[in-house]
């Protein structure tokens, strides 16, 4: 029997390690529908490039420090260059968990890389998803989920709302800081001009490939098929998406006079992301309210970072970082006794403050953390490459020309003929 649940339970954290490098097809469209068609192809090489370097920097080192043995404060120090080795007595394959926690780690660096769209040199990109692998996302991890200090003192977060959004968001914050506004952004009374997405049924469809790779993100963080309780995050993840939806749906109507599109699309992205750290740890009903309030707090956010003229193209600020705030704290207020494996119950629940102040002491912590470094090292960056942003005359050509000379969409370059002698 116990041969049996091993091999289950591996399988069903492969098919969720799939959910999740799926999701990045979801990024690809979110983004590239976010932005101008003449930065799509662009877009969509990046991040395929960057998943496949981030996925090599965490083998090297990447699961080493956070989970290797003769750990320091910081990060573990064993099980470089993962060889793909067996632990006798794990309740599954060692080497699906590493594949799992690959697309982690790849999703989180993913989200860092919105803060560069539209205007970031594609060696930005290159040089930055290394040093991201390697010393802002592997020392968060060990904290919270490799034994670090965070584990210690109890902080939940099931399936990454601090470790991979807010960590991936901060980062993004330091890269949108760094770069400055894209050109017609704002004006120069501090006024915002809206630069549209060119398609927003591919921003659609990249939130429905997300939802969709979220139940690999939330209920494959189970990594076992125990009493089914993946249903249980399963279904909480998904009535929070739903709950954030409508909530933003709502707040715009009230607010704008018209539903907004990009703002209900962001509401569902800020419910699921609100309830990655809670999804395990609270009743059903909590998971809507949980949601409902993401969904409110993305379209505040939004405007909130457009006031202070940090122009932020997909909103990873506020759908992973504002959102991811708000859902660490949740399960201090609403985590149940029943359902607290980790830490303790949620205010709501008799268990006082004490795990709110576990939760808020972690959000502090690994957001400064990501984002200083993130600052700095773009920051050297800047000053060693000569700067990390592409000339105005590249930025306005676009650049799937400039950064890669082709074009996303060939159809739509003019292509005049030389005039017969």
């Amino acid at each position: 029997m116990e041969d049996v649940m091993y091999l289950v339970n591996s399988l069903w954290t492969m098919i969720a390690a799939i959910l999740v490098i799926f999701m990045i097809g979801g990024f690809i469209l979110l983004e590239a529908g976010s932005t101008r068609m003449k930065n799509a192809g662009h877009i969509a090489g990046k991040t395929i490039f960057t998943f496949g370097l981030a996925s090599l920097v965490f083998w090297s080192v990447g699961y080493g420090f956070i989970f290797g043995s003769d750990a320091n404060f910081f990060v573990g120090m064993s099980d470089f260059f993962y060889g793909g080795d067996l632990i006798e007595g794990a309740g599954l394959a060692t080497t699906v968990f590493f594949v799992f926690q690959l697309a982690f780690a790849g999703i989180a660096v993913t989200i860092s890389l919105g803060g560069f769209a539209e205007r970031a040199k594609f060696s930005a990109y290159v040089i930055f998803t290394i040093l991201f692998g390697i010393i802002v996302y592997p020392v968060i991890a060990h904290w919270v989920w490799g034994g670090g200090w965070l584990a210690e003192h109890g902080k939940q977060d099931f399936a990454g709302s601090t470790v991979v959004h807010l960590t991936g968001a901060m980062a993004a914050l330091a890269a949108t800081m760094l770069l400055k506004p894209r050109i017609g952004r704002f004006n120069k009374d501090g006024s915002a001009n809206n630069i549209a997405g060119h398609n927003q049924v591919y921003t659609a469809l990249g939130v429905l490939i997300l939802w969709v790779g979220w139940f690999g993100f939330n209920a494959g963080s189970t990594v076992s098929v125990d009493a089914a309780f993946f249903g249980f995050v399963a279904l909480n993840t998904t009535l929070a998406a739903a709950a954030g939806a409508v909530a933003a749906t709502l707040i715009s109507w009230v607010v704008l006079g018209k539903s907004d599109i990009p703002t209900i699309l962001n509401g569902a992205l800020a419910g699921l992301v609100a309830i990655t750290a809670s999804c395990a740890f609270v009743d059903v009903w909590a998971s809507v309210i949980i949601g409902f309030i993401g969904g409110v707090i993305v379209f505040y956010s939004a405007r909130f970072f457009e006031k202070r003229k940090i122009d932020d193209p997909i909103y990873a600020l506020s759908v992973h970082g504002a959102a991811g705030v708000w859902g660490t704290l949740s399960t201090g207020f609403f985590a149940t006794p029943e359902l607290a494996s980790v830490g303790k119950p949620g205010l709501f629940y008799g268990g006082g403050f004490e795990q709110l102040g576990v939760q808020l002491m972690g959000v502090v912590a690994c957001g400064l953390f990501a984002f200083i470094v993130s600052y700095a090292i773009l920051f050297i960056m800047k000053k060693v490459m000569g700067g990390i942003r592409v000339s105005e005359e590249e930025e306005i050509m676009g650049l799937d020309l400039s950064e890669h000379g082709s074009y996303g969409y060939p159809e739509q370059m003019i292509l005049e003929e030389s005039p017969s002698k």
